[in-house]
């Protein structure tokens, strides 16, 4: 089990923290459930209750989930978010800034509304700076002080597919964060990494083993992986001690064209 330093004289063990955004299906439903099964507390937000509460029913008998439903591009929606935690367990160990969307596929960037690129960023840039800052304070206030924080990049913050202008931006970005965040978190026991990751088999990617655009303008199939593997790194990544940090993994379908693509 995954523990916290329980206080002065008090021999109970405590289970450690962690808050999973998007945490309703793909990624986020596995890496919760697995820490879930490791033994941590876990919060568990999304836009929708039903996917929540159904991510809630596959953990083990016994664990302890707290769903609470946030869209984290509105700031009211994630300070009610993280007061929701620190109400209910007084601490966070982990935050895991997992919510993302693709936006439209295959538009062009000179057909892209503004509407659609404001909502990729809103989501997966904003949404993640807000939840961020928001677990920021409380591990710089709480004691013991400290925790952890990982954010899900993609390959795409190295290397973009064609006509993703908006998701590649946003990725990219969200690797300036992380390096900003491991910089200012060091005073204060802050680790903060991030998870490259490249073709997990969730309903997301569905369509990628079927037929993916590829730079030179052919369609082809790609691989995917076991979305089973992306949460064992991440659990990997939160378990350790806080002198440790993985800056940056990256997982990816073996035979996935990434290592030169383009």
């Amino acid at each position: 089990m995954s523990t916290t330093p329980s206080a002065p004289g008090d021999t109970t063990p405590t289970p450690q923290i962690a808050v999973v955004t998007g945490a309703g299906s793909g990624i986020g439903r596995a890496v919760a459930v697995e820490l879930l099964t490791a033994g941590w507390a876990v919060a568990l937000t999304g836009r929708r209750t039903e996917p929540l509460e159904q991510t809630a029913a596959r953990a083990p008998v016994g664990s302890t989930a707290l769903v609470v439903r946030a869209d984290v591009s509105q700031p009211d929606d994630v300070t009610a978010l993280f007061t929701a935690v620190r109400d209910r367990f007084g601490r966070l160990d982990l935050l895991f800034n997992n919510a993302g969307t693709f936006g439209p596929g295959g538009v062009p960037v000179e057909e892209l509304p503004y509407e659609a690129w404001r909502h990729v960023v809103d989501t997966n840039l904003n949404g993640a700076f807000l939840c961020a800052q928001a677990a920021y304070r409380q591990m710089k206030e709480q004691a013991p002080q400290g925790g952890r924080i990982i954010n899900n990049g993609s390959i795409s913050a190295h290397t973009p597919r064609p006509h993703s202008v908006a998701y590649t931006a946003t990725k990219h970005a969200l690797t300036g964060l992380t390096k900003s965040l491991s910089l200012d978190g060091r005073p204060y026991g802050i680790a903060v990494g991030q998870i490259d990751i490249g073709n997990v088999a969730t309903d997301m990617t569905a369509g990628m083993q079927t037929g993916a655009l590829q730079a030179n303008g052919e369609t082809a199939p790609e691989p995917v992986m076991d979305v089973g593997d992306v949460a064992r790194t991440v659990r990997h990544m939160a378990e350790l001690p806080l002198e440790a940090n993985v800056q940056f993994a990256t997982v990816m379908a073996t035979a996935m064209p990434y290592v030169g693509r383009g």
